[in-house]
């Protein structure tokens, strides 16, 4: 009857009547007993229960059931050490009353058609939090259809962020964001608090709006002659390093500036020394430095090869600034491409192959603009985001030494209308795996993978610049099976989605008062 005592991390709505640090000390122990349970951990497990702790579980006789933390620990030494198990849980109520502690889970497993309650009794002892009771009843679980589908609600966890662009855990709760327009903050997301990140780079591009009645013709379209457009420079994307337990390694895109003003895409790595980061060096310099501050790409992940793959866009905001041959489909220079690097900068062996002169770390052509980057849980593939001019915006599967078509192939049109360029026999393009018949101006993608929104596991989540979009894609292996646009009735610029350890997703808004915003399962609160 041991199957009948597993259960799930959740967290819902708490209620607390002290301060926010004693609910984060409170929460992380809960966190590790789950944890355990759900990873099959059994020194998490013990560690979360005082040692003489007292336990009553479920049987379905309805009879007592009494074990200690060890016996009950011992149970998920089972050799399935890190492999989690599949059940929907949250947290209803969390109580808080000086030194002792109430907690109540909800847990869901449907293969056991059973719902059941964890209520745990929590005390403050020496100092550490520790669970020193837990009762468990049980139900049939309802079958209301609503309860199958997710009602998606957003919830803010931060704002007067400087348009934030990405986002990195070091913890459930502890992140690093990178403000496009400001710096890099490490931020709580339990209590809201900030702190920035000092020793980075002074050569990053600021922010700038541009009045276009004041820029020579041909550089912007017509249609945003007389208008104020905001460049695309600053902080881009912030990694921590897959080991970052052990090395304190971060990694951070930006667009640098030389003191003539041309820029270019930079990639540097440093070790997180409290909230500084040292040892800065630099690991991919896009070159040549040019002017217009756009189209930088700056995308950055690690694949499951343990590999960094980086994103750098082909710099023109028009089509027909580009030469002959364009400079995403010219080997010899660096924009317009994704490089795969070891996390040294050094190259990898196994890279493609090009031509004389190709940049080192090259590893596919033909890219306009991409910012974001994912890997597929299920298959380990690599899909980015792709923006187009006029419609044009795609998806795509990376694969090494691909030519992805910009500019001789687009799914949509060209800015500059009579831009006719001369395509070269023998090239093979790799087409999308999906686009868009608007424009979208989609951004950084993430795969879902947890259990607050379990009917998403496997889906992609796409966000969009244009007219604040986010899109929830079912997909199959390489292909798209249904695409569904959520919060239409909620529109606002979005940058990111990340999903933290535990499964919860988080989207970040490109605003002058940026914000962080939690989505949750409206169906599964209180």
């Amino acid at each position: 009857m041991k199957f009948f005592v597993f259960f799930l991390l959740g967290w819902g709505i708490a209620h607390t009547v002290l301060g926010q640090s004693e609910e984060t000390q409170l929460r992380e122990v809960i966190d590790r007993f789950i944890e355990g349970t759900v990873y099959n951990y059994p020194d998490k497990i013990e560690e979360a229960f005082y040692r003489e702790a007292q336990m009553f579980l479920y049987t379905p006789e309805d009879t007592l059931w009494r074990v200690s933390p060890a016996t009950y620990a011992s149970w998920y030494d089972n050799g399935r050490a890190g492999q989690a198990n599949q059940r929907y849980n949250r947290v209803t109520d969390l109580d808080i009353e000086l030194d002792v502690a109430y907690a109540k889970i909800e847990v869901d497993i449907p293969s056991f058609h059973r719902r059941f309650y964890d209520f745990l009794l929590l005390k403050k002892i020496e100092g550490e939090w520790k669970i020193v009771a837990k009762c468990t009843s049980a139900e049939p679980i309802p079958r209301e259809p609503r309860e199958a589908i997710v009602k998606p609600v957003q919830h803010v966890v931060m704002e007067g962020l400087r348009h934030p662009w990405s986002m990195a855990f070091i913890s459930e709760y502890e992140v690093l964001v990178t403000e496009k327009d400001g710096d890099l903050l490490r931020v709580n997301l339990s209590d809201s608090t900030r702190q920035r990140i000092s020793g980075l780079p002074t050569d990053v591009a600021p922010p700038i709006v541009v009045d276009t009645t004041k820029v020579r013709s041909g550089v912007f379209p017509a249609a945003l002659h007389g208008k104020k457009v905001r460049l695309n420079a600053g902080w881009f994307e912030v990694l921590v390093d897959p080991d970052f337990a052990t090395n304190h390694y971060v990694y951070v895109s930006y667009a640098a500036m030389r003191s003539d003003q041309s820029a270019t895409t930079k990639v540097i790595r440093g070790t997180l020394v409290g909230n500084e980061l040292t040892e800065v060096r630099v690991l991919l310099e896009a070159a040549p430095y040019t002017s217009g501050l756009y189209h930088f790409g700056g995308g950055m992940v690690f694949g499951p090869d343990g590999k960094l793959y980086i994103t750098v866009g082909e710099r023109h905001f028009s089509e027909h600034l580009n030469p002959d041959p364009p400079v995403a489909q010219d080997e010899q220079d660096r924009r317009g491409k994704v490089y795969r690097i070891n996390p040294d900068g050094s190259i990898p062996e196994d890279n493609p192959r090009f031509g004389e002169g190709a940049p080192p770390g090259l590893y596919a052509t033909g890219v306009r603009a991409a910012q974001g980057l994912a890997v597929q849980p299920s298959t380990g593939k690599i899909w980015f985001s792709e923006h187009g001019t006029h419609q044009g915006d795609e998806l795509n599967i990376l694969e090494p030494g691909a030519n992805y078509g910009w500019p001789y192939r687009t799914t949509g049109t060209y800015r500059t209308p009579d831009y006719q360029p001369q395509e070269p026999p023998g090239l093979w393009f790799k087409g999308p795996v999906y686009y868009w018949n608007h424009t979208v101006a989609p951004t950084g993608l993430a795969f879902y993978h947890g259990d607050y929104l379990a009917q998403w596991e496997g889906d992609l989540l796409v966000p969009g610049l244009s007219r604040g979009s986010l899109w929830r894609l079912t997909v199959e292996g390489d292909t798209i099976q249904h695409a569904e646009e959520l919060f239409v009735n909620h529109r606002v610029r979005l940058r990111k989605v990340r999903v933290s350890p535990r499964g919860r997703l988080y989207l970040l808004t490109d605003e002058d008062n940026g914000k962080i915003i939690r989505i949750d399962d409206d169906n599964q609160l209180p």
